[in-house]
């Protein structure tokens, strides 16, 4: 009961840090607007040439970028969630006094995150998918019980997406330099995620092999489940296998990162 007193006041903090930036926020729901209305216009001019297109008809298209414009930030899918933090104290050597905290590295910083991601989604996620349900035609779903599912499939996303960027932020230890690791995690995540495009819209055997990668677990997955174009039962077990092996991947990475820790800074 202790350890996750702890974890849910981490989860909170993490949840109030991002809540006081108010004019950031208000600037990303508009940002999310704007791009919104490109994509959806981008997307209904290839929809009309090629309807049907990845699966799609076109309302679930504009559906599948709204739902992008609102888990952007939620998911961190360029980059910028936790593991920003994480990486400037591996640099800095700040982490030395991380490993000394009566807590859990990983959990502390999946706390961290997730209180990020909550905010995110309420707070610049909601507006712009609302905007994109009352301007535009939208493939919603009218019962209860896909919205739960959704929900699941939306905290499955959030751990994947953590263990992807907490190994990122983890090479650091070897690389001492977090400029390229972030880049690769920003390209990286918009184009392997569907943010551009639905993945299953992608041609041949490389939309097969690109619906095979975890990124797909973030944004493809849980658009398909919202719009009932895959089975729960795989969807989640795909999303929590690759969050399992992700998180277990960071718990050894950093086993054999803290082993041996070089403090970098002053």
């Amino acid at each position: 009961m202790g350890a996750a007193r702890l974890y849910t006041a981490v989860a909170t903090g993490g949840f109030r840090r991002y809540a006081t930036y108010r004019a950031a926020t208000a600037a990303g729901v508009f940002t999310n607007i704007v791009f919104g209305v490109i994509i959806v216009s981008t997307y209904l001019a290839l929809w009309d040439e090629k309807p049907h297109l990845g699966g799609y008809d076109q309302s679930q298209a504009v559906t599948y970028a709204w739902l992008g414009q609102a888990l952007y930030s939620t998911l961190a899918l360029q980059g910028g969630g936790a593991e920003k933090d994480l990486m400037g104290r591996i640099r800095t050597g700040e982490i030395a006094i991380d490993l000394y905290r009566p807590a859990d590295l990983q959990l502390w910083w999946l706390a961290t995150d997730l209180g990020r991601s909550l905010f995110q989604v309420l707070g610049r996620g909601l507006i712009p998918f609302a905007f994109g349900a009352l301007v535009f035609d939208m493939a919603l779903p009218t019962d209860v019980l896909t919205w739960v599912a959704f929900l699941i499939a939306l905290v499955l996303a959030m751990l994947v997406s953590f263990g992807i960027r907490y190994l990122a932020a983890l090479s650091v230890f070897w690389i001492m330099d977090d400029r390229g690791v972030s880049q690769a995690v920003m390209v990286s995540g918009v184009f392997f995620s569907g943010m551009l495009l639905p993945l299953s819209a992608f041609p041949g055997a490389f939309a097969d092999v690109v619906q095979a990668l975890p990124w797909a677990a973030q944004l493809q997955v849980p658009a398909d489940v919202l719009m009932g174009e895959t089975g729960l039962f795989a969807a989640y077990a795909f999303q929590a296998g690759w969050a399992v092996a992700l998180l277990a991947a960071g718990r050894l990475m950093q086993s054999a990162a803290t082993r041996r820790v070089v403090v970098q800074g002053g």
